[in-house]
């Protein structure tokens, strides 16, 4: 049966939990994570019920499944991420790593960090997964190894410091991923146009310096991939 025929596809919503306004047009996200939720795992669906009900910025389904797939692509084992929230994209990439990888976790909510802990639990894959209530940036300067991924859904306000953090300890080869990269297309907003709500002063000015710095470092390549919020994606050349 395709997946226009079968009701169950039809039928799933795709939740919008943060409040942004997706660059994507909401037809085609919704299309796109149909098509991920073939298969699906009760864990995940919690997550997504839980990000639903409380608000919370999780990247979804369709933008979960790249990420996977991103890191399968390069056969990652070794990962970093800045902001983890409750273990959502952590889900995605400690299938990706397998059984001997790891995938180092940085969340500054406790309560988050202990969801993080049952949901990974209950998916099996909390020996993939080592999370740390701590400030990413501070935390991440307390490692001395090169990852083959590093992710960052961090505060905005603290991209261009986490890429300059970032880009010295990828491996040649390895990936540097952010969410939100096109921020609702504030982006493309003149600085006079863009509002910003309080406690999120500075965040596009950030986010675009962000994507320059990127876009102007000749030992990457980078595309961004326009789905959901767009997720920039910067491959380390060597």
């Amino acid at each position: 049966m395709s997946t226009d025929q079968n009701p169950d596809l039809q039928n799933l919503s795709v939740p919008n939990p943060s409040g942004f306004s997706p660059v994507t047009p909401a037809q085609i996200t919704s299309y796109v994570q149909r098509l991920h939720r073939v298969k699906s795992h009760p864990v995940i669906e919690k997550m997504e019920k839980l990000a639903e009900e409380n608000r919370f910025p999780i990247v979804g389904r369709a933008a979960g499944e790249f990420l996977h797939l991103m890191a399968l692509s390069i056969g990652a084992k070794q990962i970093f991420e800045f902001g983890s929230g409750f273990g959502y994209s952590a889900y995605w990439f400690s299938l990706a790593v397998g059984e001997n990888g790891k995938v180092i976790c940085t969340e500054g909510d406790a309560k988050n960090v202990e969801r993080a802990g049952a949901f990974l639990a209950e998916a099996g894959l909390t020996e993939r997964v080592e999370y740390h209530c701590a400030w990413a940036q501070e935390h991440f300067k307390q490692t001395f190894q090169d990852f083959d991924l590093i992710y960052n859904d961090a505060d905005k306000d603290a991209y261009p410091e986490i890429w300059q953090l970032a880009r010295t300890r990828l491996r040649p080869g390895g990936l540097y991923i952010a969410d939100n990269a096109l921020w609702s297309g504030r982006v493309t907003l003149p600085s006079e146009e863009v509002h910003e709500s309080k406690g999120f002063e500075g965040w596009t000015a950030a986010i675009r310096d962000h994507n320059r710095l990127i876009a102007e470092d000749s030992g990457f390549e980078f595309f961004i991939n326009p789905i959901r919020d767009g997720l920039i994606v910067a491959r380390k050349i060597g």
